[in-house]
């Protein structure tokens, strides 16, 4: 909402001629290199990778308003919405990615193209070669439709475990308000989170490097768009190998082919399967959970990386520390499980502890007893907390001018301003920004997007408010149990959220998940009160992750000089589209499947994985916090370690004070807090093959060879998920079980299909 203050200018940050450090790399005095012929300059900082890396140069001649684009985006629109959905409700998940819909779209355009004429009626249909605005203006509209929205969650378990089925219409209003709310919140706060240099986005990088391959003309863009060619090729039919023939690719670790028997050693070294072991020293050679693992090595910054590398060290010291010290009484349990568990270790049937209403009874839960969870799992949720109390005290203290403009709008002048100038006829707004006579200070991208009418501020706000009010109904009809004032309080604590960890986010390119944070607010808030914990969660954490989304995607529009008009029609419908076929094909889905969807074990078409697990934790917190996690109980720390966690950072920061040579300010506190949890679910073998990359790629490259660092790292990182994601997206549906039934290959050495890949001890 400060954004409004500005003006649709940037912050403050970008018009001083000196920086303090506080993004990835210390920007040096006055010094702007985006003109720069010279390509063997070592980039430094945000601005420079930003316009080195990506074109600045904008056509504005070309159009995304054609048919074409309308046509693709609706189209990959509903597949990638419905495809998402329907995997909600399989027991293998299959997302469609950012770089998926832009080599698709790419190839749908170019072949509508080439092959429809364009002469008399076809001209509409084919107005001239298909162009980089088109293909951003498809990849924002699809993208945003290509998720199962939490709202679907929502109701799902309503369903299937509260025999509560609201309405269509107050169904609908629930997702339209659920995810348009962020979008509100972070497009007003977008001149902070998204128009300085600072708030680079890197995952979004190499797609804007694919991008500028497909599209530039020359000698040297037919160059790289060859290379871009090659290594698309090469890794797509590599990765036939580590995900089908040759699975021990996966995770290879020499402990544990020396030591197959010994629970130890896969504890520590294995990780080629899910909940495995830490991975430690294993190689991965398959690019899907290289990629997956915090995001592309390649595009990540080393000061981040760097942060992320320590997280992860003392997570496996930590783990290995709480297991064999017997913490919580953890070896009863599985050394990596995010389940409930009585305490000989066997998994916590939590339908016994629930009246006929599905609210808690304490009778029924002294009877049973309360719960365990494996004691990496408490790391996890600690080390959360850690790092989401750590980020605020970290922004505060190094990047307090970034966000100053947050709050300078609150003061009587700006109030009075906003007022007379104030006009009810929204849709009539110009569009126009006013900005300073010096635009040499503004980024670069946003300089060239300043000629195209803006959305303005209250577009955004509208959809705020209307998200809002709608959501403040719906919570009544659709029998939430959630009062306003805790839908009031969950919505504050999202537009914090979002303000905070968007910056976090937008600087580094890792997020931070709030949502064991908003599910221990609300367990406090509504104790014994499962589905409000829901509710909770949907409208806080949800909503930042709908606002992180939307400003994803607003950056791509500004690299791609989008115009902002385009951008925000893309978002809208396509959220809304992908919304509609959310609801529709979660209750075809029910209705036709119920029973295999309330089973434990489910078949290899149909699971109910995903909304039993969203139900349990809503039991779990919304109905046992206090037993659980207040002081004096068992699971105590977990809370405690919030309050740790906001002044885990000052010492640091003291440091760098008194002895700034030891550049104290070059490690992000919240990342490494954390991080000190993050091998607590999944496959932990590719974090060695990661930060190999990350650091051959962020610094040996980069510093060595900076001509290839700008022409090829970026594109590289682009053709090796480009690459793979289309080749796993393929054998999905072809051998992984995606339409039914699996064709896994044949048992071999390297296919141990009776255990784990990488051939430690199953445990």
């Amino acid at each position: 909402m400060a954004a409004e203050a500005l003006k649709g200018t940037p912050s403050a940050t970008d018009k001083k001629s000196s920086v303090t450090v506080k993004g990835d790399i210390e920007t040096s005095s006055g010094s702007t290199r985006e003109t720069e012929s010279d390509h063997n300059v070592v980039l430094q900082n945000e601005r420079e990778i930003a316009t080195h890396v990506i074109s600045v140069d904008d056509d504005p001649s070309l159009s995304p308003w054609t048919f074409r684009a309308v046509f693709i985006g609706l189209g990959l629109s509903a597949f990638g919405g419905s495809l998402a959905q329907i995997y909600y409700f399989k027991p293998q998940t299959v997302l469609v990615s950012l770089m998926f819909l832009g080599i698709i779209s790419y190839v749908i355009g170019v072949a509508m193209e080439t092959f429809i004429p364009r002469h008399g009626v076809f001209r509409y249909l084919n107005p001239g070669p298909f162009n980089k605005k088109e293909n951003a203006f498809i990849v924002i509209m699809s993208s945003a439709a290509a998720n199962s929205a939490l709202a679907t969650e929502v109701l799902a378990v309503q369903r299937l475990y509260y025999n509560i089925t609201p309405n269509a219409g107050s169904s609908i209003f629930l997702l339209f308000s659920s995810q348009l709310l962020g979008y509100g919140i972070s497009g007003l706060m977008r001149g902070i989170l998204l128009y300085p240099s600072k708030m680079l986005y890197p995952g979004v990088l190499p797609l804007l490097s694919m991008f500028d391959a497909f599209y530039r003309d020359g000698i040297d863009a037919r160059r790289r768009l060859k290379v871009f060619y090659f290594v698309f090729t090469a890794i797509f039919i590599w990765e036939i190998f580590p995900e089908w023939v040759f699975p021990l690719l996966t995770g290879l670790s020499i402990f544990c082919l020396a030591a197959p028997n010994n629970a130890t050693v896969s504890r520590v070294f294995g990780g080629s399967n899910g909940n495995e072991g830490l991975g430690l020293l294993s190689l991965c050679f398959d690019w899907q959970y290289i990629s997956s693992n915090a995001g592309n090595p390649m595009a990540i910054p080393l000061r981040a990386q760097l942060s992320s590398f320590i997280g992860y060290l003392l997570c496996m010291i930590v783990f290995v520390t709480v297991f064999y010290n017997n913490i919580w009484e953890s070896q009863n349990f599985p050394f990596l499980a995010q389940l409930l568990f009585y305490e000989n270790g066997t998994i916590y049937n939590q339908t016994l502890i629930m009246n006929s209403n599905y609210e808690l009874d304490p009778a029924l839960v002294a009877e049973q007893g309360l719960p365990f969870y494996s004691g990496t799992w408490i790391i996890y949720l600690m080390s959360t907390n850690l790092g989401l109390a750590a980020t605020f005290t970290h922004l505060l203290l190094w990047n307090k001018d970034d966000l100053r403009e947050a709050w300078i709008w609150m003061n009587m002048d700006t109030l009075k301003s906003w007022r007379a100038n104030f006009d009810w006829k929204f849709w009539k707004h110009s569009g126009k920004r006013e900005v300073s006579a010096n635009t040499e200070d503004l980024d670069p991208h946003y300089r060239e997007m300043l000629k195209y009418p803006d959305a303005p501020n209250s577009w955004y706000l509208l959809t705020f408010v209307l998200s809002f009010i709608v959501g403040l109904v719906v919570i009544y009809k659709t029998n939430s149990t959630l009062p306003w004032w805790g839908f009031s309080i969950a919505v504050l604590l999202a537009v914090v959220s979002i303000l905070f960890f968007g910056a976090l986010c937008a600087i580094t390119g890792l997020s931070l998940s709030i949502q064991t944070l908003v599910q221990m607010t609300a367990g406090y808030l509504h104790n014994g009160r499962p589905m409000a914990n829901m509710f909770f969660v949907l409208y806080s954490y949800n909503t930042v992750s709908q606002a992180l989304l939307l400003l994803r995607d607003l950056k791509i529009a500004q690299y791609a000089k989008l115009p902002p008009r385009a951008a925000f029609t893309a978002q809208i419908t396509g959220t809304l589209l992908g919304a509609v076929l959310n609801y529709v094909l979660m209750n075809s889905i029910i209705d036709s499947q119920r029973e295999i969807l309330l089973s434990v074990q489910g078949t290899n078409i149909w699971s109910g994985q995903q909304p039993q697990s969203y139900n349990s934790q809503a039991i779990a917190w919304g109905g046992l916090a206090h037993k659980l996690f207040s002081s004096g109980q068992r699971y105590q720390w977990v809370p405690l370690s919030y309050l740790i966690g906001l002044v885990a950072p000052l010492p640091f920061w003291i440091v760098h004070c008194y002895w700034p040579r030891l550049r104290m300010d070059y490690y992000y506190i919240p990342i490494i807090c954390y991080y000190i949890g993050a091998l607590s679910a999944g496959i932990n073998s590719s974090v060695v093959s990661y930060y190999v990359v990350s650091f051959l790629c962020q610094w040996w490259l980069r510093t060595r060879y900076p001509r290839w660092f700008v022409k090829y790292n970026y594109l590289v990182g682009a053709a090796l998920d480009g690459g793979t994601q289309v080749m796993v997206f393929i054998l999905s549906f072809a051998v992984q079980g995606a339409t039914g039934k699996a064709h896994l290959i044949p048992e071999w050495w390297g296919a141990n299909q009776g255990g784990n890949y990488d051939r430690c001890l199953s445990l």
